[in-house]
């Protein structure tokens, strides 16, 4: 594996904490024949969606953000979405990454082509849907393949579609972030377009802060699913923060340092992040308990 992949220290053991008592054991089971369900439904409609785009015609984006939104609730996570509707045309949408609900999360802001690593197109179910939702994948492991991604994502915003990409590279915990990889940057500079940051974050009601949706280091999928399945009173709050507009950075590295700050929050003691905290009225709610 090459050293110059994105990695961080977060794992399960380290940094997944227990969530309180677990929801029942059949309504776990039933979350996860409600996601398995919406994924397999969205692996059949696909293409028919590409064959009507295709020939002109243009899913609505509200379809596509609802479908998101019912998966999320689906596992049992509540939705807060805060923030001004995503602008249309170009944008390049960029996030801290914490979890595989994260892709779901940003597609209910706007629907876009996310850029995403090679395996995750190897995935059971998911890695169907994401290849045939149009995802952009990038080999990791070839540092030459870079500048072919990078331009197939600035040909991808030149033609007005918005792209998702999580500019951290790799999961992490949500309590820890890493810094923002500045190539996908690249593109938004080559393609003149905006920069939306999003910050996410995973809470549970009268518990303050999660892990437990956290996605990171050996867990799989499965593993995943199941733990967040089982937890009670997950919820997302998905901040949509103010676009960063076109020329504002002249370089990819300021771009990304300015929208690094935006998407994280600032370190605090762990003792701090543990401490019970309320959570708003969600804006829409999945169900949490």
């Amino acid at each position: 594996m090459s050293g110059w992949l994105p990695t961080a220290p977060c794992t399960p053991g380290a940094c997944v904490e227990p969530a309180g008592a677990p929801v029942a054991l059949p309504r776990a089971v039933l979350r996860v024949a409600a996601v398995t369900a919406l994924l397999l439904v969205g692996i059949t409609l696909c293409p028919l969606a590409r064959g009507s785009a295709r020939r002109g015609g243009r899913i609505p984006a509200q379809w596509v953000a609802r479908w998101s939104r019912r998966v999320v609730r689906a596992a049992g996570v509540g939705t807060r979405i805060t923030g001004a509707p995503a602008p249309d045309g170009g944008l390049l949408i960029v996030a801290n990454h914490v979890s595989w609900l994260d892709i779901a999360l940003l597609a209910a802001v706007r629907p876009a082509r996310m850029l995403a690593k090679a395996e995750i197109g190897r995935w059971p179910v998911a890695g169907a849907l994401a290849a045939r939702g149009g995802t952009l994948f990038i080999e990791r492991d070839r540092p030459r393949a870079l500048p072919a991604a990078v331009a197939a994502v600035a040909r991808a915003l030149r033609s007005g579609a918005a792209v998702a990409a999580f500019p951290e590279g790799s999961t992490w915990c949500g309590r820890a972030h890493g810094p923002f990889h500045r190539a996908v940057f690249q593109a938004a500079l080559d393609a003149g377009v905006p920069v939306l940051p999003v910050r996410l974050r995973y809470r549970q009601h009268g518990a303050g802060p999660s892990t437990a949706a956290a996605f990171v280091g050996e867990d799989t999928l499965a593993a995943s699913l199941w733990r967040v399945a089982r937890t009670r009173g997950l919820v997302a709050e998905v901040d949509v923060l103010p676009v960063i507009p076109v020329g504002a950075h002249p370089d990819r590295r300021s771009l990304a340092r300015a929208a690094r700050p935006l998407t994280t929050e600032p370190a605090r003691a762990h003792a701090a992040l543990v401490t019970p905290r309320p959570v708003g009225e969600d804006r829409d709610t999945a169900g949490a308990g």
